[in-house]
């Protein structure tokens, strides 16, 4: 039994979040060499990716995304 059952629409949109995440980090990537961003840019850097990560691993397994 699959506990956590995502339509397919629904994958292909925490898949389309996760990249957003992951786009939202690169950006803050880049703008982090040019201004300073102190402890917020520095919490931003590491958790954008993690949950853009975590966002499509969750489409891909259960809402058959790919």
């Amino acid at each position: 039994m699959n506990v956590l059952a995502i339509a397919d629409h629904n994958g292909i949109r925490i898949a389309e979040l996760g990249f957003l995440l992951a786009a939202v980090a690169g950006s803050v990537f880049a703008l982090a060499t040019i201004t300073p961003f102190g402890r917020a840019g520095n919490f931003l850097d590491g958790i954008a990716p993690a949950g853009g990560c975590a966002l499509l691993i969750v489409a891909a397994h259960w809402g058959h995304f790919g």
